[in-house]
């Protein structure tokens, strides 16, 4: 028996190797994005655009984003704004309304995900505008808060030959709690060490969430993402065919982070769920495009990249972290290990845990001090105690995909209560710069 969880460690070590070895890559986007990003030229080119919000129940914020995008420096005529009130019984139909939004209502309990709101958003646009007679879409949060400046960014890495454009994700509510920081700290993390490099290198990056333009040839036929993570799918179905995704640094947009665990959880929950159904849906067609005939280099390394991307590796991560907890039990039980020997054991669990927490900690000091003119202004302490406690998300991510994999997961919303304008925001910059000075 001895043999057996001896033979589980060796296993659960190899594959820590393995994933070591061919994630490795990813060092050089940490590198690269240090020092630079992709900026896209000024342009005089004014581009239409339809915005589109799914919202259920957001009485509390949409507002707040329909006024920031009123008051974006881009021709509001160029810019149509279409609200899905999905499944509301509170006044988000009638605020969107009164804020000059077109506004569809749609009542399905059967059907409850972000994606088929948005499917029904493009039906009706289909049917009353044609989705051809806008140049590119946005998809927005209905707590999502736009800089002024936001639209003419973004217009300018479209107008530039871009079909699908990301953006720069900051935080409303960045020290609520030690759980809203670790989301910031992601979203930043994500920014730094992932879109900046791709964008520079030419390797498409991924759509997260919220935030984002297409071209309308990519919706030609409709939405047809409705998983739990369409952004996830919407990314590796475009990677699939041919588009690449690139990453507008100087485009920034603000949004609502969880505040507590419990919230969280659901919401972390519901993503593995949904990393898990586009890796099923979309990892074969990516692993196959690596190998396609005819398909160019970077067609290539693009569907590599994006493939190991839709990999669940924290599902991976969580279970191997579990055979190696089994395999270590096991020895101590069943090999007869003394006292000392067992503490050894116990000792190497505890480095292995330690190692990654501290690697987790470096990355979050990293992302902190290179962020650090977009993060919030709070006291010294606070940022210490963020950059410290910033592993949770990850490993909360971790418990979320084996949660996903052993249970059967419904769509839930996420409450949004911060109810901050763009004034609000501005505000806040403005008193920070003072105090810097």
């Amino acid at each position: 028996m001895g043999e057996f969880f001896e033979a589980l460690l060796t296993f659960c070590g190899v594959c820590g190797m393995i994933f070591a070895a061919v994630y490795a890559y990813r060092s050089i986007f940490v590198a690269v994005g240090l020092f630079t990003t992709k900026v896209f030229p000024k342009t005089e080119q004014k581009h239409k655009y339809a915005i589109l919000i799914p919202a259920r129940n957001e009485e509390t914020v949409i507002g707040n984003l329909l006024d920031s995008i009123a008051t974006q420096d881009y021709p509001a005529e160029l810019l149509t704004v279409f609200v899905v009130a999905d499944n509301c019984d509170d006044k988000t139909a009638e605020i969107a309304r009164a804020k000059g939004a077109v506004c569809y209502e749609r009542f399905d309990n059967e059907h409850r995900t972000k994606g088929f709101a948005l499917k029904f958003l493009f039906e009706n646009i289909e049917r009353d505008y044609k989705i051809d007679s806008f140049d590119g879409y946005f998809i927005f949060d209905s707590d999502n808060l736009l800089n002024r400046d936001y639209i003419s960014r973004m217009n300018e890495a479209f107008d530039s030959g871009e079909k699908i454009i990301t953006s720069y994700r900051n935080t409303k509510n960045f020290d609520d709690s030690i759980i809203s920081s670790s989301y910031a700290l992601h979203w930043m993390r994500s920014s730094r060490t992932e879109h900046r490099a791709r964008s520079v290198m030419k390797i498409p990056t991924r759509i997260q969430g919220t935030g984002y333009l297409f071209a309308s040839e990519i919706v030609a036929n409709g939405w047809n993402y409705t998983s739990f993570t369409e952004d996830r799918a919407f990314s590796a179905d475009a990677i699939v065919n041919g588009y690449n995704i690139s990453y507008c640094d100087a485009a920034e947009f603000y949004d609502e982070q969880p505040s507590n665990l419990k919230i969280a959880m659901r919401q972390r929950i519901r993503w593995a769920k949904g990393h898990l159904q586009a890796f099923v849906e979309l990892g074969g067609k990516l692993f196959c495009n690596i190998f396609k005939k005819g398909a160019s280099g970077m067609r290539r390394i693009a569907s590599a990249d994006m493939f190991f991307t839709v990999f669940p590796h924290e599902l991976i991560t969580a279970f191997t972290t579990v055979l190696v907890m089994i395999a270590f039990t096991g020895l101590m039980v069943f090999d007869s290990r003394d006292i000392l020997e067992a503490f050894e054991v116990f000792g190497r669990s505890v480095i292995r845990f330690a190692k990654e927490y501290g690697s987790h900690v470096v990355l979050s000091a990293y992302v902190c001090i290179t962020e650090f003119s977009r993060i919030k202004k709070m006291q010294p302490f606070k940022y210490i105690l963020y950059v410290i406690t910033f592993p949770i998300f990850d490993f909360i991510g971790y418990a979320a995909s084996l949660i996903a994999l052993c249970t059967k997961v419904t769509w839930k919303p996420i409450p949004h209560r911060a109810d901050l304008s763009i004034n609000d925001i501005e505000s806040m910059k403005r008193e920070a710069s003072e105090i810097k000075k």
